[in-house]
């Protein structure tokens, strides 16, 4: 059989490259027509699978293997809708999957419809060729992962929860994917995430006509706290899965190397430190703090009046085991009490990970490069997790990908020129295969 012949799961990158094609920028989503494609792919394999849609554009799809019952099922999920490529200039156009100088672009080249083509030629691959599973297999396809979730995972932990019964561990992103560092090439593989802390923060004063100015009041409140939060930052604290995964980096690069990541897990140096890793710190120093971005401002409607009342959006992000309550402590301790604070938003999750499945990963990535040095990686950022772990669900990050050192995965997602190397998809889809043989 030609490979042009062959079955959808051995052309990994076609199939990316079909998954690519379909337009399911978020907002709106409408990511129906490629949930359609995958469903298409898997009852030709004579795979039974549901839909589910909280709005008939907005589909998710569940299909299931058996599995010899010995373990647990496991979940394999990810999403296929896609941010925004508005305002980027891209070298080629971002929805038609040209391959180009052994890249594959488009938007969702990364994240993460690559991810999305990994575990289902996987999951056809297992299914055709019959592979020893130690467990039911379920594959999950969601909507709507770069908004809220509202009708992707959020809804189906919330509405049909009892398809992932008895599921303890899955896949999903963001990790797996090679990056350098000391020279060596470690592969980080995320076990933990931090929690979206979305707030509101109000100031009042005086407010009138903007011919006679005011000071000290609303705006004036507004100005000192953007100020602060722009100089300051909330205070140091080492969890148990940052902890983690710096002595496990340390630990894989020893030497000086070693020994200046090791020293962020001590308050009065990791400043320092961070500091003298310039980019490379940027990574570490969000795991380091509870976080506040200013993102949405809010005063006037007019520009000849002075507003009585304006706020400011932030963006916060809570450590794992941190709740709101300890956000408005420590921003009580650095922005003073003179404002109204309104938590819109808080998705909690796991105070510690459940690291039982990280060495049968970490196996898998040594036998798919023996160069390769699995380390646990916690995400400053939120993925689907966060809902399915409401379900006592551990998700690892682990959608492999073994990358050209000098290729930036982080600096490439949601940016312009989104793209993967092609001979990167095949080693994802062999290391999920053989995890999926292995898991217990």
């Amino acid at each position: 059989m030609s490979k042009t012949n062959s079955p959808i799961y051995k052309r990994p990158a076609e199939l990316l490259q079909n998954l690519v094609r379909y337009n399911t920028t978020n907002p709106p989503g409408n990511e129906r027509l490629c949930i359609e494609y995958i469903n298409g792919l898997l009852t030709e394999a004579s795979i039974e699978t549901t839909l589910l849609a909280k709005t008939p554009e907005r589909p998710n799809l569940i299909a299931r293997l058996k599995g010899e019952g010995k373990v647990p099922p496991l979940l394999l999920y990810g999403h296929v809708d896609v941010v925004t490529t508005e305002g980027q200039k891209w070298q080629q156009p971002p929805f038609e999957a040209n391959i180009v100088d052994g890249f594959l672009w488009g938007r969702g080249a990364l994240d993460m419809k690559s991810g999305v083509a990994m575990i289902l030629a996987a999951f056809l691959k297992a299914k055709v060729e019959r592979a020893a599973l130690p467990g039911d297999v379920i594959f999950c396809a969601v909507a709507d992962e770069e908004a809220r979730g509202d009708y992707g995972s959020r809804f189906l932990v919330n509405e049909h929860a009892g398809l992932f019964k008895g599921v303890k561990y899955a896949f999903g992103e963001f990790g797996g994917f090679n990056m350098s560092m000391g020279g060596k090439r470690m592969y980080p593989i995320m076990v933990a995430e931090k929690q979206c802390c979305w707030m509101k923060v109000s100031f009042h004063g005086r407010g009138g006509h903007g011919s006679m100015p005011v000071h000290h009041q609303a705006m004036a409140k507004l100005a000192r706290t953007l100020g602060l939060l722009d100089q300051k930052q909330l205070p140091y604290h080492l969890t148990p899965a940052v902890r983690l995964m710096l002595t496990s980096i340390a630990d894989a690069l020893g030497g000086v190397t070693g020994l200046v990541i090791r020293t962020l897990t001590i308050p009065l140096l990791a400043g320092a430190i961070i500091g003298a890793l310039g980019e490379r710190g940027n990574i570490f120093a969000p795991l380091l703090h509870n976080t506040i971005s200013p993102t949405i401002l809010k005063a006037s409607d007019k520009i000849n009046v002075i507003p009585s009342e304006v706020s400011i959006g932030l963006d916060g992000r809570l450590l794992p085991g941190f709740t709101p309550k300890d956000m408005e402590n420590e921003m009580h301790t650095l922005l003073g009490s003179d404002y109204d604070l309104e938590v819109l938003e808080y998705d909690p999750g796991p105070s510690a990970p459940d690291m039982g499945l990280f060495d049968t990963l970490g196996a898998v990535i040594k036998e798919s490069d023996p160069q390769g040095i699995p380390v646990p990686y916690v995400m400053s950022g939120v993925t689907d997790a966060r809902f399915f772990t409401k379900l006592g669900i551990q998700t690892y990050g682990f959608t492999p990908l073994q990358l050209p050192d000098d290729f930036s995965f982080i600096g490439t997602i949601h940016a312009a020129d989104e793209r993967v190397p092609v001979d990167a998809l095949e080693f994802g889809v062999q290391a999920i295969f053989k995890a999926l043989q292995n898991f217990h």
